[in-house]
Order: structure tokens, then C-alpha cells, then sequence
């Protein structure tokens, strides 16, 4: 089976680098408060069930701040492939009427009909001028597959 090409992918650039140091200070932090439980004698009876389950604790939460690190978007002849923390989309050209990035926004938009849209988080406003380029490079490949969508429909 040989994957679709896609003409551009992007994916956010300073958010990772938060996201595994987060994940590393949140997981560190609880391993090392479960190994320390039965250090001192608080009132508070702790077993060693307690001192795994805050480790555990803590590599699970310090795994979903990973999430963040997931985003991407793909943009190709198929249409604007999605991946957001949770869900994976692939919008076909037909649907897409545009590319936005509101002011004030932490992240750019793909524009559906009915006033629907899909948040891009692979292009973030903390990224500054990748954001801009990213957005740039976008732009240009949404006009270029809708104009061949229009094209197409034209003639049908």
C-alpha cells in the first residue's frame, strides 16, 4: 500500500519542546514523591501500592501532555490531512473554502461551509514567522487545489 503524496507538511515548532519538558517534569516530579511517601511519618499510612500508583499517576499525565507534541497537517491532491490531539481528518478539496488564522488566535482555522471550521494546531501563533510562512505556503496550495476543484466542476 503506498501513502498518499502530499505537497507540504507542517507541524508546530517551540510547542514539543514545551511539551517534553513538561511531560519529563510531570513524570519526574511524581516518581519522585512516590519513592519519598515513606520517607516521613505523617499520620498517614503508605504502602507500596500508594508510592506506584503516584508513579504511575504521573507517567500517565506526563503521556497525555505529550499530546501536544502530535500536531500536523498535511496538504496535498486529496485534500488538508488534519492531526490535532485527539482525531485525524482528512478534508477533501470540495469542502475546504479557506484558510484563516483570526486575530488574536492561538492557531490557524480551515473554513468549512455553514460557518463550520476545523482547527489547525500544527500552525500556532507562538511560532511567530514559521507560523507566517506556514500560513503562506498554505494559502498558495489551497488556491491552487481549489482552483483545479473549480476547474473540474466547471466542466462536469
Amino acid at each position: 500500500m503506498t501513502t498518499p503524496a502530499y505537497d507540504l507538511e507542517v507541524k508546530p515548532h517551540l510547542t514539543p519542546y514545551f511539551a517534553y519538558g513538561a511531560a519529563f517534569l510531570i513524570a519526574a516530579a511524581h516518581i519522585a514523591v512516590g519513592f519519598l511517601l515513606k520517607v516521613g511519618s505523617s499520620g498517614v499510612i503508605f504502602r507500596t501500592a500508594d508510592q506506584v500508583a503516584i508513579g504511575v499517576l504521573g507517567v500517565i499525565i506526563g503521556c497525555l501532555v505529550l499530546m501536544f507534541a502530535r500536531p500536523r497537517l498535511r496538504v496535498g491532491p486529496d485534500g488538508l490531512s488534519v492531526r490535532n490531539l485527539l482525531g485525524y481528518r482528512l478534508i477533501p478539496w470540495s469542502e475546504v473554502v479557506d484558510v484563516s488564522f483570526p486575530k488574536g488566535a492561538r492557531w490557524a482555522r480551515v473554513d468549512l461551509p455553514d460557518d463550520e471550521y476545523v482547527p489547525l494546531m500544527a500552525i500556532q501563533s507562538v511560532d511567530k514567522e514559521r507560523a507566517v510562512d506556514a500560513m503562506d505556503a498554505v494559502r498558495a496550495l489551497v488556491a491552487r487545489y481549489r482552483a483545479e476543484v473549480n476547474r473540474r466542476s466547471a466542466t462536469s
